[in-house]
């Protein structure tokens, strides 16, 4: 999903919010992902959270630094604020991609006392009900008629051919007590939100980026980072605060 990931970022931004690409490069011999490509973005999420924490949060202490690995079938992404909270606030997302129907009780080989305190969370990206402002008609798993669609079925996940399992573990580090749960609750919700559209994203378009070659990927990603970087620098802020998120 390499060439949809090259697009992603492109949401509404504006007003000094949105996604600063500052690198974009491939790695080989890596000593834990071995070869695939890296990315260093800051998201400046000044307006993009809720009111709450605008209110409490310090100049600063909304821009986000994300550093990623993509060496599919394997991903890691670590989101951090060095600027303000320092190692006081990690958000880690390990994923796995693997030609099954979800049956991988511990894909990321976590130890007894991670096991013990794990939530699994389980995504149907055709039938969990999604927030009406996030629908779009032509991003829906059960009105998608190309070859392998439409997942109109309950029982999709066990008929359809071929499948595919996303297993990501979401770690999330907060070291401020008094918002601490409230904090993590929070993230957890929104990464949901975002695993599931994005899910939905990639499955009704796989048509436009399945035949692409890793040159015209990489051409997308050039011309997504310019008009981010327009959008950031130039355009008034769309699509922000609560209603969003």
């Amino acid at each position: 999903s390499s060439g949809i990931n090259a697009e992603w970022p492109l949401r509404p931004g504006g007003g000094g919010d949105g996604v600063e690409v500052r690198k974009n490069e491939p790695f080989s011999d890596h000593p834990l992902y071995g070869s695939g490509q890296y990315t260093y973005k800051i998201y400046h999420l000044k307006h993009k959270v809720p009111g709450w924490i605008q209110a409490l949060a310090p100049t600063g202490s909304l821009e986000i630094h994300e550093e990623a690995w993509n060496a599919f079938p394997f991903c890691k992404t670590v989101l951090t604020n060095p600027d303000y909270m320092k190692d006081g606030f990690t958000l880690s997302i390990t994923t796995w991609h693997k030609p099954d129907r979800g049956v991988l009780e511990n894909v990321h080989e976590l130890d007894g006392d991670k096991l013990k305190r794990r939530e699994i969370i389980n995504i149907d990206i055709a039938n969990d009900s999604i927030r009406s402002s996030d629908y779009k008609k032509e991003y829906d798993p059960k009105e998608y008629n190309h070859p392998r669609g439409p997942l109109s079925t309950p029982d999709w996940k066990e008929t359809c051919e071929p499948v595919m399992t996303c297993y990501k573990l979401v770690e999330i580090e907060f070291k401020w007590r008094l918002l601490q749960g409230k904090v993590e609750n929070f993230i957890a919700d929104v990464e949901r939100r975002l695993f599931t559209n994005f899910h939905r994203q990639v499955f009704c378009t796989h048509y436009k980026w399945g035949n692409l070659t890793m040159a015209d990927i990489r051409a997308i990603e050039d011309e997504t980072k310019k008009e981010l970087d327009s959008q950031r620098q130039t355009e008034e802020l769309k699509g922000t605060t609560d209603k969003n998120y």
